[in-house]
């Protein structure tokens, strides 16, 4: 009979929480560490994941603290890598380290890149151990949780929704002398001042200023809350760096400057200048394929810049927005496919309406009919070709750890001018006599 009971109770909380996940996070936000768990495993893995990434990130860092090795690494390698990142960059170093050699290394390297900020960002000063709240939680509860935590840094209550977006920051003193069964929705007087993880440290000095703010909450690009900046933390960070710009007047730079030794500047720039020669060569060698076509057809060598020039712009913007993307980590290694379908699209159509532009043109300069169509058709393929090098070279590269920024400009370069020469040399060649091209 008890072991009916307990089957029982084990489906009536399964189905909770199947039907009910941000309920029964918000439920179990309110037990201590060890019966979160307890709860948890008893589910299946998929379903105690749709639980655990509603619950409160303080209370979810905590539950992760405890895991053990097993469960750690079933419910991490399943759980979205932005809030993974999100709740193990509460941890020191050590314990980060620990827990992401128990996961898959790709997986363990995407995590740690998430967590890792630029220098000159916000995301490098904010503290992400900050305590949030729900909107329907009650001042009750919101007090008795701020006095077991003992944190007098605590100026702002953050209030966030079960996915994370931070929807209010609501002043510590508005919350102590209201009504004790008042919800922290009915507080938020207007939408909180924030700042991207990724915006530089300008910003965030000027938004301390203008707005008088002694803490200032980061968000993601979806607005997710990840930490806050204190004012305290950006005044050390300024004087380190201070420090480091008079190391850097002495010749212990981190990178070149505009007064930088001779040497300094040729290595950092002379093995670049070698990698574009050898690049220049190969679209030489095969444009040298197509030289018996090029002298029979000469006005070929005219328009040869113009396939180039289109189909090197369109990869160049296609690498501008991805190159962007992953700077503010809009999009992952995950997404190339996605990110690549898009910018082929946006080259094909792109290619047809410059394409029927440029066989317009070339119609009256050449008076030919065979002429405009191979353009037309190469410019179309090269241009799509770019498009899909632009979105998929610095994702490559991100993915083997080179600078997708420094690397991906002479390797797109490359690709579109070898596949321009090909295409637009290619097809003059192939059908040159049927379209009657002389």
């Amino acid at each position: 009979m008890a072991t009916n009971s307990s089957t029982a109770t084990r489906k009536f909380i399964n189905n909770y929480f199947v039907l009910f996940p941000d309920e029964a996070a918000k439920l179990l936000s309110t037990f201590n560490e060890e019966k979160i768990i307890s709860y948890l495993t008893i589910q299946p893995i998929d379903v105690a994941v749709g639980v655990f990434k509603s619950i409160i990130p303080d209370t979810a860092a905590r539950v992760a603290s405890q895991m053990g090795e097993e469960f750690f690494i079933e419910i991490f390698t399943k759980l979205d890598p932005n809030l993974a990142a999100r709740l193990l960059s509460r941890f020191d170093s050590d314990f980060v380290k620990n827990r992401l050699s128990l996961l898959p290394a790709p997986l363990a390297k995407e995590l740690n890149e998430l967590m890792i900020y630029p220098r000159d960002t916000a995301g490098y000063l904010f503290d992400a151990n900050v305590t949030s709240f729900y909107p329907d939680d009650n001042v009750e509860g919101v007090l008795n949780r701020v006095r077991k935590i003992k944190d007098r840094q605590i100026v702002n209550i953050y209030v966030i929704d079960t996915e994370g977006v931070l929807i209010g920051a609501i002043p510590l003193q508005e919350v102590v002398v209201s009504e004790s069964d008042e919800i922290l929705s009915n507080l938020i007087q207007s939408p909180p001042v924030a700042i991207n993880a990724m915006a530089p440290r300008e910003d965030v000095v000027t938004l301390l200023e203008e707005r008088k703010l002694i803490n200032l909450p980061v968000v993601d690009i979806e607005n997710r809350l990840l930490g806050v900046i204190r004012y305290n933390t950006l005044v050390d960070a300024t004087k380190q760096d201070a420090t480091e710009d008079v190391q850097a007047m002495f010749g212990a730079g981190r990178d070149e400057r505009a007064l930088s030794k001779v040497s300094f500047a040729i290595r950092k720039r002379l093995p670049w200048l070698e990698i574009n020669l050898a690049t220049a060569f190969l679209a030489a060698t095969v444009v040298g394929l197509f030289e018996d076509t090029i002298a029979r057809i000469t006005v070929l060598a005219v328009f040869l810049p113009v396939v180039a020039g289109q189909s090197g712009n369109t990869g160049s913007q296609a690498l501008a927005v991805t190159i962007r993307g992953l700077a503010l980590r809009e999009i992952r290694a995950q997404h190339w496919l996605k990110v690549a379908r898009k910018e082929i699209t946006v080259g094909f159509i792109n290619g047809v309406v410059v394409a029927l532009t440029t066989s317009v043109i070339v119609y009256f300069w050449t008076g030919s009919i065979g002429l405009p169509i191979v353009i037309s058709v190469s410019m179309i393929v090269s241009m799509v070709i770019a498009g899909f090098s632009g979105a998929v070279i610095p994702i490559m590269l991100k993915v083997i750890g080179q600078d997708p920024a420094q690397s991906s400009s002479i390797v797109l370069t490359t690709v579109t001018d070898v596949f321009g020469f090909l295409s637009f040399l290619g097809l003059a060649t192939v059908l040159g006599s049927a379209l009657g091209i002389t």
